[in-house]
């Protein structure tokens, strides 16, 4: 793997859909270790004896950690040694984090400094953490507290030159932990109508795959402060809804709206207009490099400011929206949708 050949690698919140797609895409490679890090002792005796099973020869190269980010001893119990970190510890829920938003920030935000803290402190070669649309324009708890996150991240890159941060911000990831498609699939398989909450609300959409693509790609081209973005396309849940039903044969007609949840929003977006004011185009990515600048802004009293780019506001909107045919494939492209209409199809 070139930049991870014997590498310790860190991933917080380890057990989450994330961590599992890094462990499938890297266990086999010549990685030297892979640490899972996270609170539910459960979820690692589950992954533990998964990777056993499936890849007995390596699964040593595996290591777990009990912790939580929220606790900054039991981060740095974990960081010794560690070369590079994936940061995808979070509350995601939107509806949880809207009756708990103080929980949202002891871990999305509180979380986030502990462990740049000690990956400063223990001299980590490379942290990337991941951020959400939501954080662009929040307007809920969720994305309130990833926003916060990202300062803390931008704030934090500007105090090291040895331990190189970057955030990649991305939208929905399909079929991932509490994601909407198993959700419609269960339905389906009970014999009642899939639920949507507003069906011309638009949404990014990748593959878990493509996130840790994007990872990757902010491993190897991102610059300490960056906040990196895939280009993504879009849909509506409409749109997305009638694709499911397609695939496993149920009546597109039963569809079901039961309104907005707690937080929502209409359609989220990937860059702010303010940030597309000095975001860099890298053909399939944004980079929105760090404000250098000091505290001391009296200098640009008489100082002009810069010409900013063209780019406004990237959002579901106005990026790339695919059509029912269009997210059919994307979907079939996925193992977990594979398995299940082979399930239903048995």
């Amino acid at each position: 793997m070139g930049l991870f050949t014997n590498a310790t690698l860190l991933i917080t919140g380890g057990t989450g859909s994330f961590g599992n797609a890094v462990l499938n895409r890297f266990l086999a490679t010549d990685v030297g270790e892979i640490r899972i890090f996270s609170r539910d002792e459960k979820k690692q005796d589950d992954m533990r004896h998964e990777f056993q099973a499936k890849l007995p020869g390596i699964a040593d190269k595996l290591q777990f950690y009990i912790g939580d980010v929220r606790d900054l001893s039991s981060v740095k119990n974990a960081m010794h040694g560690v070369d590079y970190i994936f940061h995808a510890a979070a509350l995601k829920q939107v509806p949880s984090c809207e009756f708990f938003p103080i929980e949202a920030v002891k871990t999305n935000v509180l979380g986030t400094d502990n462990v740049l803290t000690a990956a400063i402190e223990e001299g980590v070669k490379t942290v990337i953490c991941l951020s959400t649309d939501k954080a662009a324009y929040p307007v809920n708890a969720m994305g309130t507290s990833k926003a916060m996150m990202e300062k803390v991240i931008v704030a934090k890159s500007r105090t090291t030159r040895t331990t190189k941060i970057c955030c990649t911000r991305y939208g929905n990831v399909m079929c991932s932990r509490g994601s909407v498609i198993p959700l419609w699939i269960e339905q389906i398989k009970a014999g009642d109508p899939i639920t949507i909450t507003n069906p011309d609300m638009t949404r990014f959409i990748m593959s878990l795959d493509e996130a840790v693509d994007l990872v990757l790609f902010a491993f190897e081209h991102g610059i300490n402060g960056d906040i990196l973005v895939q280009k993504a396309p879009a849909c509506t849940i409409r749109t997305q809804a009638e694709a499911v039903c397609e695939l496993f044969g149920a009546d597109k007609a039963a569809i079901k709206t039961i309104g907005i949840r707690h937080g929502e929003k209409m359609y989220e977006t990937l860059l702010t207009n303010e940030e597309c004011a000095h975001a860099i185009d890298l053909g399939s990515f944004y980079r929105v490099p760090c404000d250098k600048r000091g505290l001391n802004y009296d200098k640009y009293m008489d100082v002009g400011d810069r010409e900013r780019n063209t780019l406004t506001e990237f959002n579901s909107n106005n990026t790339l929206r695919l059509n029912v045919e269009q997210v059919k494939e994307k979907l079939l492209a996925l193992a977990y949708i594979r398995e299940q209409l082979a399930e239903v199809q048995a």
